[in-house]
């Protein structure tokens, strides 16, 4: 397979590595106990892989074969080990190597392995970089690299979470019925925030748009959508990360921000907004919608407009109405006054955003300088442009704003 040097072969092992990994650790922890055993005996997989498939072929059941390997792997690192605890020694007896095939909802290992990343007792970065190790399978130099840290903190920031998963018992198991709804919040938390983080970079030193961390916490969310197709706000998540994505290849142009409203929406994905979309009515056609499925609505109403003069804006004022009862924050409040500027003018918008306690966040900043630049007050927008670009660490919007602030009349 490949050409002669062997390099498309060896680029399909590590395609397929890293499609199957979650699923290979997770069969793994779940037998031995053990994340580190169920690492080091993934790893030691890919090598035989390597090594075999360019050779042999790739085998018609790759996942089953990484899984049966890795577990054979770790039973010889087991037996080697003088002393092996009653865990490992019942995880040795029981051990078969019957060839891997994805399992029932509830009894998926990764399902059980994601909540385990996401355990509220670890610390919100923790579980972040464990489930993009873990579940997604990424090194500890990329992760390292997503998030701008050195590799050695953030090794020792996935090390320490695993030894607290350890120290604390922390089980390798899906929640109870009743306590799903909440446990699953935090893992749906820890998804949105690897997308947000590619989609409009904090920091100065990265790409504006991180493709990487976008298309990740979207295969992230399929993930999670396979194993949990009844939960409405997995849907919504992942339509609302899908309808935002559709837009990124016109997000920036000449190193700048392109607002919603200036986007060349013939641009846009229409396969992801047509799926999206898909996914929205599916939401919707429950009672009381979520957070994300709101906000997934939201998008759609959007990207369903030809032109943005389209907008229809009424819709999206009900919709934050919704959002802001099932989920109040300062910013849906914010979000929900840039609406009701377009349907009842900025004046009154202004003295709604000027309610709000957000002074140290440049959305406020910048929809302030917006709304004050529409009401003819160019000094005050002036000061508000200056904040906002002050408070913006992304390169590409404080292009944006700058340019804004300069098209200011005297």
């Amino acid at each position: 397979m490949g050409g002669p040097d062997g390099t498309d072969a060896l680029g399909a092992v590590e395609r397929i590595y890293r499609d199957e990994y979650g699923r290979v650790v997770a069969s793994l922890v779940r037998r031995f106990g053990d994340i580190d055993i169920a690492e080091d005996a993934a790893a030691e997989a890919l090598l035989v892989a390597l090594e075999r498939w360019p050779v042999d072929g790739v085998p018609p059941n790759p996942g089953g074969w990484l899984t049966t390997t890795a577990g054979n792997r770790a039973i010889d690192k087991i037996r080697r080990e003088s002393h092996r605890d009653a865990k490992h020694q019942a995880a040795l007896m029981t051990y078969d190597d019957t060839p891997h095939e994805p399992t029932g909802l509830v009894e998926d290992d990764r399902l059980r392995l994601i909540f385990t990343c996401c355990h509220p007792a670890l610390a919100p970065d923790a579980r972040v970089a464990l489930t993009l190790r873990l579940l997604g399978g990424l090194t500890v130099p990329e992760i390292a690299q997503a998030f701008l840290v050195s590799e050695t903190t953030m090794a020792q920031r996935i090390t320490r979470a695993k030894r607290k998963i350890k120290d604390a018992h922390i089980p390798f198991r899906v929640p109870a019925a009743a306590d799903l709804p909440a446990r699953l919040g935090a893992v749906l938390a820890v998804v949105y925030l690897v997308f947000n983080e590619g989609y409009l970079s904090s920091s100065p030193d990265a790409d504006p748009v991180r493709e990487d961390l976008t298309t990740e916490a979207i295969r992230l969310a399929r993930i999670l959508r396979g194993l949990l197709p009844d939960e409405p706000e997995v849907a919504g998540l992942l339509a609302l990360m899908l309808l935002t994505e559709a837009r990124r290849s016109v997000r920036v142009a000449g190193g700048e921000l392109v607002p919603l409203h200036e986007q060349d929406r013939g641009g846009w994905d229409r396969a992801l907004i047509t799926e999206g979309h898909g996914l929205v009515r599916e939401c919707l056609a429950r009672n009381r919608p979520g957070q994300y499925q709101l906000l997934a609505a939201i998008n759609a109403v959007h990207t369903d407009a030809p032109i943005a003069s389209a907008t229809d804006w009424s819709q999206i004022a009900t919709l934050y109405g919704q959002l802001y009862a099932v989920a109040p924050s300062p910013i849906v409040a914010l979000n929900r006054a840039v609406a009701t500027a377009e349907l009842d003018g900025p004046e009154l918008a202004l003295s709604e955003v000027d309610r709000l306690q957000l002074t140290t966040y440049h959305a406020w900043h910048a929809t302030r300088a917006d709304l004050l630049r529409r009401l003819g007050r160019s000094a005050d927008a002036r000061a508000a442009y200056d904040a906002a670009i002050a408070a913006t660490e992304n390169a590409a919007e404080r292009a944006y704003l700058s340019r804004r602030r300069g098209s200011l009349a005297p």
